[in-house]
């Protein structure tokens, strides 16, 4: 059975560290079960994405989407930041590291931040509950002093909508998460 618990930091994130089975031949590991997130939703749509060495992806946010990260393949430094207001872990920031060597993987609930560095080339697949909607896919700035995220990097390579996305103190009235919303 693999070890799956509530992160202290961040409430509805859920962490897997999901037991290996291995033998001559290789390893086999069960990366997700949706029986695993206490109401979790089903998933709807996987994604996969390559990113080199330095790379950085987020602060992004959606207030109706959860997703399920796992790394197959590399390493990556993930930074999760609660912004749900009024929530007990509003303001609460994570990191940790995902790769193919410890196989842990990461469910974030709606509401939370995400985002994370990749410390080697790597591989991420993620799983949504939600369909791609442009009106759902939110920001917030992946330096932000009042997130502090530890990103493992110096050097960082960033997209163009990483880089113009507002301060936490600055997101938008109305696309602000709130802890009433679902976790």
């Amino acid at each position: 059975m693999p070890n799956v618990y509530e992160s202290e930091l961040i409430a509805g994130a859920w962490i897997v560290e999901p037991t290996i089975h291995g033998d001559q031949r290789g390893l086999f590991i069960e990366t997700y079960r949706r029986e695993w997130f206490p109401n979790g939703r089903e998933m709807l749509q996987g994604n996969r994405a390559n990113r080199q060495k330095g790379a950085v992806v987020g602060l992004h946010y959606h207030l109706h989407q959860a997703d399920y990260w796992y790394v197959p393949f590399g390493t990556a430094r993930v930074v999760l930041h609660d912004l749900r207001e009024g929530g007990p872990t509003d303001g609460n920031t994570l990191c940790l590291d995902l790769s193919g060597e410890n196989h842990v993987g990461i469910f974030i609930p709606p509401g939370v931040a995400h985002g994370f560095a990749a410390l080697t080339d790597m591989v991420i697949t993620y799983l949504v509950d939600g369909y791609y909607n442009p009106q759902d896919e939110l920001g917030v700035m992946w330096n932000d002093p009042a997130i502090a995220g530890d990103w493992g990097v110096t050097d960082p390579i960033l997209s163009a909508r990483d880089e113009a996305n507002p301060l936490r103190a600055d997101l938008p009235v109305g696309r602000r998460p709130y802890w009433k919303m679902r976790t």
